[in-house]
């Protein structure tokens, strides 16, 4: 399949990446079984994305709720996503890739935090190309937490509430300094969003296909980014707006 026009390209993509727990049971295989298959999918994903010019990259790896799985999964997670950040370290580097975290990643355990300290220190002079885990992440707690970030500023004196807006209130979301994401894709056939980036997808095209993550691939991606060039991206204005303004 051949990549879409440049032009075309959204700047943010952000994935739900699920259907890790069914790709391995419809294999008689354990669910951490698949969670690893899914953490090769990742990386396949990562080079995918900056081949395709795809400047930031949004993956739901961890959210608020998967603390409640059985704890011998999600010790699994966490051994897994430790693993993943001392490979990826070198791999990241070489292709410029800088990591970003959004979520209460202070609640993660202390290995994965060094870690995770560790990586975006050594990627942070890099610019182009972004990749954003979405870790300990929940949409409401995120806005939770920016709403008592915001009124600790305006007790400070830092913040006007009479001026509150989307541009003020969204510096304190765990976001700031992210751009919204464009598309959104959801893998393995679910069509919610579990309370994902619920205020920065406002105006996403969103995009939910059957593959299963640990299958989904450079095609997979390219055909969703296919399908987002066709979309027209209004904003609340007509058509006719949207054409006079192209013109």
């Amino acid at each position: 399949m051949s990549s879409p026009a440049p032009a075309k390209i959204p700047q943010h993509v952000a994935i739900i990446m699920d259907g890790n727990g069914r790709w391995a049971r419809q294999r008689g295989l354990p669910r951490l079984e698949g969670h690893r298959r899914g953490v090769e999918t990742v990386r396949t994903v990562v080079d995918a994305a900056r081949e395709l010019g795809i400047r930031y990259l949004t993956l739901y790896a961890f959210s608020v709720e998967n603390w409640k799985r059985p704890s011998d999964e999600v010790s699994g997670l966490m051994g897994l996503l430790d693993f993943f950040l001392k490979r990826e370290l070198n791999n990241l580097i070489q292709n410029r890739v800088r990591l970003h975290t959004i979520g209460r990643v202070d609640e993660l355990p202390a290995n994965v935090r060094r870690e995770l300290d560790r990586v975006k220190e050594e990627t942070k002079v890099f610019t182009e190309w972004n990749l954003v885990l979405a870790l300990n992440y929940g949409a409401r707690t995120e806005v939770a937490d920016a709403a008592r970030a915001y009124a600790a500023a305006v007790q400070a004196g830092r913040e006007d509430p009479s001026a509150a807006g989307w541009e003020s209130f969204r510096r304190y979301l765990y976001t700031a300094g992210l751009p919204d994401p464009d598309l959104l894709i959801r893998t393995s056939g679910e069509t919610r969003i579990s309370n994902f980036l619920l205020l920065q997808l406002a105006y996403a095209e969103m995009i939910f296909t059957p593959t299963l993550w640990p299958d989904f691939g450079r095609t997979d991606l390219a055909a969703a980014i296919e399908e987002y060039a066709k979309r027209e991206r209004r904003y609340g204005l007509t058509t006719e707006q949207i054409k006079a303004g192209a013109g």
